[in-house]
């Protein structure tokens, strides 16, 4: 069953790795943002490069037990599907790299961009200020 975009919010990694690592200091907001999301019932949608984007990062930056339990935990999150990326999807990313007012900005998050606007999503829970500089309400 397609959800409404209105009902649906977008996690970023910036917001996966806020509520998967106790001492990021994002850490309180995140859980307090999250459990919000999950008691008013919002559908989540990830996306592929977030998912590996993240993983990565936990792999990397906390262990690697912390990072299989995190993939392990976000399969169990209710109302939350995870958005494949293809290479027109790519190839619409790589247009944001043409803006001056994105500084900084990932591949992964324009990719987010691309495939949030594609499923008509207008929200992000994310703490990254350019999913607002794009247009799209932050929650978090």
């Amino acid at each position: 069953m397609r959800t409404r975009p209105a009902d649906t919010v977008f996690v970023d990694t910036g917001a996966w790795i806020a509520l998967a690592l106790l001492g990021d200091p994002l850490h309180p907001r995140a859980v307090e943002a999250w459990d919000d999301l999950l008691r008013q019932g919002k559908r989540l949608a990830t996306s592929v490069p977030v998912v590996l984007e993240t993983f990565t990062f936990l792999d990397r930056n906390a262990a690697r037990d912390v990072a299989i339990a995190w993939k392990d935990a976000i399969r169990k999150v209710p109302f939350l599907r995870t958005l494949e990326c293809t290479t027109r999807d790519l190839a619409a990313a790589w247009l944001f790299f043409e803006r001056r007012d994105l500084h900084k900005l990932s591949a992964v998050d324009a990719t987010s961009f691309v495939l949030m606007a594609r499923e008509r999503i207008r929200r992000a829970f994310t703490f990254d200020h350019h999913f607002a500089t794009v247009g799209f309400q932050l929650i978090g």
